[in-house]
């Protein structure tokens, strides 16, 4: 656990997670991780839902994600995971400067205004539009996330598949377009191992993807979008001998928004 880090968390900010960051750091410094990240959905101006940071908030986050580093001895960062949706990118820009991030993790939870892909309210939707067209529509747009250049690394690339939906035709098709897209921007993204306690039973992203992103030679972060203490590291182990298998090398580390790579041994 010494080579990890963990900095996909959130926090009772987000309205659908509990804890302060300093009950999460110090759960990452019980398990013997290197580094503890803060990094919680991002206030939107534009999104309008029940599970992000409301603005007035965020300068509490930040007081918060301060007292964490006071909390521990190990290096805590601040981050933000932050939604992308094609044609809002500059609804980012007064974020990217409001703190002295050490890294910001661009997802794609959003098809349109309208549409969260794994909100569980609006899962007939994907019937509705097909499982392809989907998964189409999702990779459009996290692509244009990554060509975007505006993140750190990338979170849950198949998010899509929450609810078990899966591409029947090869599903090459649908990553590597995405693995072309992350080796062009010198990328990285995550394995995210909440997955395996969701509906889909599986890690995100797909096998298949890592293993491409292992011939491609792509950095990672392992992280477990925790959302309570208790889950700060969970699978790990699991998810870093699934790292190996596919041939990853490296592993990410970031501080000030500068990456730094660590050789996985």
């Amino acid at each position: 656990m010494s080579l990890l880090t963990d900095y996909h968390t959130h926090n009772a900010l987000c309205h659908h997670a509990s804890g302060h960051p300093a009950d999460y750091a110090r759960h990452a410094e019980s398990l013997g991780l290197a580094e503890f990240g803060a990094s919680d959905h991002n206030p939107s101006p534009t999104l309008k839902d029940d599970w992000r940071m409301n603005v007035e908030m965020l300068d509490v986050y930040l007081e918060q994600v301060a007292e964490a580093r006071e909390a521990v001895q190990i290096p805590v960062r601040l981050g933000m995971e932050c939604d992308f949706l094609v044609g809002e990118e500059a609804s980012l820009d007064w974020l990217e400067a409001y703190a002295d991030w050490d890294y910001l993790i661009g997802s794609v939870h959003y098809l349109d205004r309208d549409w969260a892909v794994d909100d569980p309210r609006l899962v007939e939707k994907i019937t509705l539009h097909g499982v392809n067209e989907t998964w189409d529509r999702y990779l459009a747009c996290y692509i244009a996330m990554i060509k975007s250049k505006r993140f750190d690394f990338v979170g849950h690339p198949d998010l899509v598949k929450k609810f078990g939906h899966m591409p029947k035709d090869n599903l090459d098709r649908y990553f590597e377009p995405v693995i072309d897209a992350l080796v062009s921007v010198d990328g990285c993204f995550e394995i995210n191992t909440a997955g395996w306690h969701k509906a889909c039973a599986e890690q995100y992203p797909h096998m298949r993807f890592l293993e491409l992103a292992g011939q491609a030679g792509l950095p990672i972060v392992i992280s477990s979008d925790a959302h309570s203490p208790r889950d700060v590291g969970r699978d790990f182990d699991r998810a870093l001998d699934m790292a190996k298998n596919a041939g990853i090398k490296h592993l990410a580390r970031f501080d000030k928004r500068q990456r730094r790579l660590i050789e996985i041994v």
